[in-house]
């Protein structure tokens, strides 16, 4: 009867290899058996600290060293001297175990047995084995290499527990441990757990674990920041320069499925079909400065209306990458318009001004100044979110001068539908809108009322600038400055001096 080996790993492959070349068992003399893992994740498995070699070019320097043996395992009691191989067949073919197919452990074992027994043109592209061989390594480099690559990583809920991040990835064959020990290197101590139908891996910081598969797929992951990501890549969509046969060349359909950013790809190829691939088109290059190529006039597009409302603005650039613009909210007759600066990531995402953090601290001066929130008219001198990305937050940037500018027409509006008898100024971005100097400053202004344009104005810190001055001492006279500047602007508003 031909003896059944089962194994569960390459390792355990290797260690039955050692003993059975040592014993100088042909190939057609045993079988391959692979097991199940155990589904303890955390108990029975224990750790896996590295694999014992990688795939990828940056990482030959860590395999095992020249000349590895695949020793028999009592070397006392076996009759023949170890096998050994080159440390490239080694690579190769730790390589090639991770390719599925229902003979690899008994394919490895021919290659290894011709080698011992001096066919060593089995590594050879021209032998029928060497060919198999060579072509189950390419397709293994390729599968690590496309699972680096299109692997998303969601962020859990802070307080959620470990791990931080979780990731969902279908890959052809079994190159998880190698992708795990890639991310392992490069994202330092954060914890995170990639899921396959077959296997999970999970990194607590300093270790590797290995176990069975423990999700169904992305759908039992929630991603906190996945909204901001589909936001930013839909906002980076160019459909002038959408090639969908080429698009779907570089990554295959089986990839798209579980990518966050896959499901918009269907509508915003639908949408440039249907006309806003050269509406994009003429807009990009009507923004553009360069040569003035004449056409003629049946060719020319027709001029383009201005935006009517706000949510059509593009006076600049910043509608690009926000949510949605952020209106002025509040009594359309309130004595009192509070202007800050820009909205911020809560706001871009609400579509309302001042729900944030300084929108609480702006709460709290309410408060204290007795101030009724529902009785003001609330805005910013900035309509869209300015952001800079930090990894998968979007970090404020103060609006330049020109975007100021552009979007003075609106608040100009608001001031006429409104007006105001008394405008606060939350920081200097605010100041410089109202006044339409872009060299004004709060320095000389704070919190002493002043008349412009037959209104009073009162310049006061914005709150944001409260939540980021170190030192309480600080923190405590920024608020003090605006608080007083709540209750001067009450004043002047029951009987302004006009």
């Amino acid at each position: 009867m031909i003896p059944t080996i089962r194994v569960q790993s390459f390792a355990d492959w290797r260690d039955a290899a050692r003993h059975l070349l040592a014993q100088q068992v042909p190939p057609h003399a045993v079988q391959w058996s692979e097991t199940v893992e155990s589904d303890d994740l955390f108990g029975a498995i224990g750790a896996v600290a590295q694999p014992r070699a990688h795939y990828g070019p940056e990482d030959v320097g860590q395999t095992a060293p020249a000349n590895a043996g695949i020793d028999a395992s009592s070397p006392a009691t076996s009759p023949h001297a170890p096998a050994r191989i080159p440390r490239e067949m080694l690579r190769m073919l730790e390589s090639a175990a991770c390719f599925r197919a229902p003979d690899r452990y008994a394919f490895l074992y021919k290659l290894v047995w011709r080698w011992q027994n001096g066919q060593h043109d089995v590594l050879s592209a021209a032998d029928e084995d060497g060919a198999r061989l060579h072509a189950m390594v390419k397709t293994i480099r390729r599968e690590t290499h496309k699972m680096h690559a299109y692997l998303r990583f969601r962020e859990r809920a802070a307080g959620s527990g470990a791990p931080q991040f979780v990731a969902w990835f279908e890959p052809e064959h079994d190159v998880l441990h190698q992708v795990a020990a890639h991310f392992s290197r490069r994202m330092g101590q954060t914890t995170w757990m990639i899921g396959t139908p077959q296997a999970t891996m999970l990194w607590d910081g300093t270790t590797l674990h290995a176990g069975p598969p423990l999700m169904h797929g992305p759908e039992d992951i929630a991603d906190t920041g996945e909204a901001m990501w589909l936001t930013y890549y839909r906002s980076t969509f160019n459909p002038a320069r959408l090639n969908v046969s080429v698009m779907h060349g570089h990554i295959a359909s089986r990839y798209w499925k579980n990518m966050p950013e896959g499901a918009l790809v269907p509508a915003m190829i639908a949408d440039a079909a249907a006309g806003a691939r050269r509406d994009g088109q003429t807009t990009t290059v009507g923004a553009r400065h360069g040569v003035t190529i004449p056409i003629s006039a049946d060719a020319a597009q027709p001029k383009r209306d201005q935006p009517s409302t706000l949510d059509q603005c593009r006076r600049c650039d910043l509608w690009r990458n926000a949510t949605q613009a952020v209106p002025g909210i509040g009594a359309r007759s309130a004595r009192i318009m509070l202007v800050g600066e820009q909205p911020g990531d809560q706001e871009d995402l609400a579509g309302m001004p001042f729900i944030g953090p300084a929108g609480q601290v702006l709460d709290d001066a309410f408060r204290q100044a007795g101030l009724d929130r529902a009785s003001i008219y609330l805005t910013n001198a900035v309509k869209h979110f300015k952001w800079e990305p930090r990894g998968k937050r979007r970090l404020h940037k103060t609006p330049a001068q020109q975007e100021i500018a552009a979007c003075a027409y609106w608040l100009e509006e608001e001031l006429a539908a409104v007006a105001p008898a008394v405008i606060v100024a939350l920081g200097g971005t605010a100041l410089k809108a109202i006044l339409g100097n872009p060299k004004a400053t709060i320095t000389n202004r704070l919190g002493t009322p002043f008349l412009h344009e037959a209104r009073w104005i009162v310049a006061v810190y914005h709150p944001s600038y409260i939540l980021r001055v170190p030192g309480d001492a600080a923190k405590a006279q920024a608020m003090d400055v605006l608080i007083e500047g709540l209750k001067r602007a009450q004043e002047y508003a029951r009987s302004p001096a006009l």
